[in-house]
Order: structure tokens, then sequence, then C-alpha cells
């Protein structure tokens, strides 16, 4: 009998990628395949070669480039020194997730394809590539390719004898079950982050609690958007970057938000609990302490601001006893509703939150151990660190403009972090952000004569903020800055620290206020009006450009 083994992989940078991978993981529980779903770098590559059968769901982010978290695994895969038929005894698949407006479009879906199929492997089908330009999003392409996908699997991999495909009616056991402990056992604080141990520079797993030391606004109070300029500090840390680099910030919900979520699911917010995993083999969500608090899970864990997935009103479908809301939740999850659901959730940016409001008694029903398979974890934002260490010694700068617009909805909508970070005041004691860097994708010249031409409207200009501090710091001269908002008296950020600079001769500045006069001025008017200069930069000063937005 061959063995029923299937392993999804995914690298996935917003979590379409990982969605769409946990969908195919439960078909195969549907067809009794055993099947784990894990990130591309978790996994160990060098074991591929023991895998009978392998689906590979890759998104491509930037220029044509990997997710975060498939990128040790990208390396591994085009080392050189690995055999041609190394991969050979694989059976796999690829489904890319893209946008066809990018010109590399689904270019890690392919390259991944082809290098596996050099290896030896198998192909079950072509390769997948799903588009996010298309009416009905990547599951145009997902759908029809899936179906064929399994007929495929099932012929080389049948079920076995008395076993049929459990229906969509069948409600499959959740990833984790959830035990809660009694009011009265010993307490762990598993709420408050444990000063962490001088150990390896943080990361996503451990980040550094900073300490919020300023939290100032930097535009107009006048002016319709809301920009600071936020300190944190870092002593400590062990953290080091330079100019181009990113910090990555972990948000939480709002006490208000978190409030009401345990309101309507019927949730006490003091409980406490531990989680088991309901099958061997699936490790417990890393960033949760155990036992943690319901309010710990809710407003560290849980993305309950963001725009639920299709993937979402399916599971939800299963737990609701009322049949108009189960009706419209089935509707909302089937391949025909996916225009319907399209205008209900993403068009307006209906939360997660606010479907629970219009689902009452589904909500209501909901078992507490599904929400782990029910709603996404709260993932990280990258900022672009808006100072030098050279200049600020132990500290990190972000140039943030609060996100905030409307829809047809009557609540504006908000970003999570923007304004959870907006929210926090330094004044009132020992506020702290966990936070750590990555490696940004600018890097500024080592040779201290090469001019560096930097072209940053808005809050773009954070990295060049950070790279004139280091620069001007190091002595260099060459700098030259193109920066571009509305009205130089409201959101001319940085004006007094530029005019010293100018005055000092470090650096060379042009400004186009693009609401200050009756015809509309933008940055690159200034570069034309000034473009002798700029190709002489060029030409004869081997000038680098960079772009900001």
């Amino acid at each position: 009998m061959v063995e029923r083994k299937l392993l999804v992989l995914f690298g996935s940078q917003t979590g379409t990628a990982q969605d769409a991978a946990e969908r195919i993981g439960r078909e195969a529980k549907r067809r009794h395949f055993q099947c784990r779903v894990e990130a591309l770098d978790s996994c160990d590559v060098a074991n591929l070669i023991n895998e009978p059968l392998v689906v590979f769901v890759c998104a491509t982010t930037g220029q044509g480039d990997p997710p975060d978290n498939m990128k040790m695994f990208w390396r591994f895969l085009f080392r050189k020194n690995l055999p041609p038929g190394s991969l050979c005894q694989l059976d796999y698949a690829v489904l890319g997730l893209g946008d066809s407006s990018y010109p590399k479009f689904n270019f890690i879906a392919k390259k991944l394809h082809k290098r596996v199929l050099q290896l030896g492997g198998n192909p079950l089908l072509p390769v997948a590539l799903g588009d996010d330009q298309h009416d009905l999003g990547p599951d145009a392409v997902v759908d029809p390719w899936l179906l064929a996908l399994w007929d495929k699997i099932l012929t080389l991999y049948p079920l076995p004898p008395g076993l049929e495909i459990l229906s969509p009616d069948v409600r499959l056991p959740p990833k984790y079950t959830l035990h809660y402990l009694a009011e009265d056992s010993p307490h762990l604080d598993g709420d408050l982050p444990e000063p962490a141990a001088p150990r390896a520079v943080p990361s996503e797993l451990h980040p550094f609690f900073a300490r919020v030391v300023s939290n100032q606004r930097v535009t107009a109070e006048s002016h319709f958007q809301d920009v600071r300029l936020i300190e944190f500090d870092i002593t400590g840390s062990g953290i080091t970057f330079s100019a181009g680099d990113v910090v990555m910030i972990q948000p939480q919900n709002c006490p208000e938000d978190v409030q009401q979520f345990c309101q309507l699911l019927r949730l006490d917010p003091d409980r406490r609990f531990v989680l088991k995993p309901t099958e061997p083999g699936i490790s417990l969500p890393a960033l949760l302490p155990q036992p943690c608090t319901i309010w710990h899970l809710v407003t560290h864990y849980l993305d309950i601001s963001c725009v639920p997935r299709r993937s979402f009103f399916q599971l939800l479908s299963y737990f609701s006893m009322n049949e108009l809301e189960r009706e419209k939740l089935q509707e909302f999850s089937s391949a025909q509703g996916q225009e319907e659901l399209y205008s209900y959730c993403n068009r307006p940016r209906r939360t997660t939150l606010e479907v629970f409001w219009d689902f009452p008694h589904t909500t209501c029903a909901i078992p507490p151990e599904y929400l782990l398979d029910l709603i996404p974890r709260i993932r990280p934002r990258a900022f672009s660190i808006a100072s030098s260490m050279l200049a600020h010694p132990d500290r990190i700068q972000i140039l943030m403009a609060v996100v905030q617009y409307k829809t047809r909805l009557s609540k504006p909508r908000s970003g999570l972090c923007s304004t959870w970070l907006a929210s926090l005041n330094p004044g009132q004691g020992d506020v702290r952000v966990p936070l750590w860097v990555k490696k940004g994708g600018m890097k500024f010249p080592g040779d201290p004569d090469t001019p560096v031409i930097m072209i940053g409207p808005g809050t773009g200009v954070a990295p060049f903020r950070a790279a004139i501090q280091e620069r001007v710091a190091q002595g260099r001269r060459g700098n030259c800055l193109f920066f571009g908002c509305r009205q130089k008296s409201k959101d001319f950020y940085c004006q007094a620290e530029w005019e010293e600079l100018v005055t000092k001769g470090f650096l060379t500045l042009f400004t186009a206020f693009s609401r200050d006069q009756e015809e509309k001025v933008y940055v690159q008017h200034r570069i034309r009006e000034n473009r002798k200069l700029v190709w002489e930069l060029l030409s004869s000063g081997n000038a680098h450009v960079y772009l900001a937005g």
C-alpha cells in the first residue's frame, strides 16, 4: 500500500498563501491523507528527498522576490551542488499567488516549479498562476486547479478500501483543543513578557520590549493627516542597524475591541487555558504563552480587525444554528458567492469583529477551541527606520502616518498598528512596544565620495533621514534630497533639521509643495528643473539614486 502522506509547504508574506495552504490541508484531511502544513523555512529542506508528495504554495513579493519565510529554503534549493536526480521520488505541484500588474508576475512559483523539475521531481500538473487582479481574485485559478489536482492525486494515491471522501457538511476537528484551568490553579502570569535574559539579537519570536521615549505629531493640527515621529529606547537590546534598515513592530488590538469581542462570543477575558494539539506533529503557536488568558489571546494574537477571507466564512457556517445566517455564510464561502463577498467584505474593508456583529446567532455559538482556526494571528508591521545610530545611539525613530480613511461603512477605517502606536503616551509611565530589526532593501554607498540623490515625498523621506544623519556623522557632503508634500506650513517634516544641514553645506535640498500655488508642483517637476545638476551628479559623480514613497 502506498503511504498516503502529503506535505503542504508555503511561502507567504501577507497570509494569502498560508490561507491557501491551510485550505489544501483541510481538503487533504477530507481525503484521509496524513497531512502537514508548514512554512518553507520551518521544514527541514534536506528531508525533501524522503517526501513522496508535496504541494508548494508560494507568493511573489516586491520585484520578484521570495517571501521572508522561504528565503533560506530558496537559497538552499538553488545551490549548485545539488545532484540533478535528488528529487526523483517526489510527486509535486506548485500553486503561485501573484499580481499581474507587476512585471515579475508569479516569478517565484514559475522558478520553483522549474527548479524542482531540474532536480528530478515529477510534476502532477502545470504550475497554477493565481492572480489578484482577476475579478474573482486568485480563486478563479485556484478552484479549478485544485479539482484537477485531487483527481490526479487520488489516481496515484487511491482512498483505502471502505473509506469515502468526507462530505463538505462534516466539520473537521480544530487544530488545538483548549483546556480551561480551574479558577484556583496556581497563577503563572503569562500576560507580561518576561524581561529577556541577554540573548541573541531580538527577532519575531523574541522581540525586544522597547520603551517609547517620545511620540510627537509633526503635521499641523489643522492638517487632515496625523503623522508622528516616534522614538524608542533600545538600550541593552543588542540591536544594530544602518540606514535603509527596517524595524518590525508587533501591534495589539485596542481594549474596546477586545471587550466587544469577548462579549459577542460570551468569553470571560480572565479565564486561563492551555492548548493541546489535536494531532501529533503539530506544534503549538510559538507566540502564545502557556498557560494563557483569553484576554492575552484576543489582545496580542487574534487579528480581529483584519478583513476576513473566504475560508473564515466557510468555517463559520459550521457553527450556525440559525438558518438565515447559515445560508448567507455558505453563499459567501461558495465559488458563486465571491463577487457578493467582495462587496460585503473587501470593498468596504469590513473587519472580522464587524462580521461577528452581523452574525450574532452564529457568533455566540463558536466553540473557543476553533478561534485559532478561524482568525489569523496579528502580523508584524514594517517601518523604515528614520534615524541613524551615529546621530542617536540606543534609539530608533520612525516617521509614521496614522492610517484612517472612509468607506461606505459609517465608522471610519483605521490601521491597527498606526492607531495603536499613535495612542501611546510616554508621559503616562513606562510604555513599551515589542520590536526587532530587519535588513532593508536599500544599501547606501560605502565610498565616501559617491554622491547620493534621494527622492522621498511624504513619509517616504524616512529612510533618507537615517541616511543623511549617518552620512553627515561620517563627514560626507554629497547629499541631494528632493522632498515633496502638500503645504510648507502643514506637512514639511523635519524642516528645521534640513535647513540647518543646508546652512552647514551638508545637504542640497529641493522642495515641492504641491498645494501652495495654483498649479500643482511635485518632486518630478523639481527634478526636471534641476536636470543639469542631476545629470552632472550621475555622469561625472557616479551618483546613486534612491526613491521611496
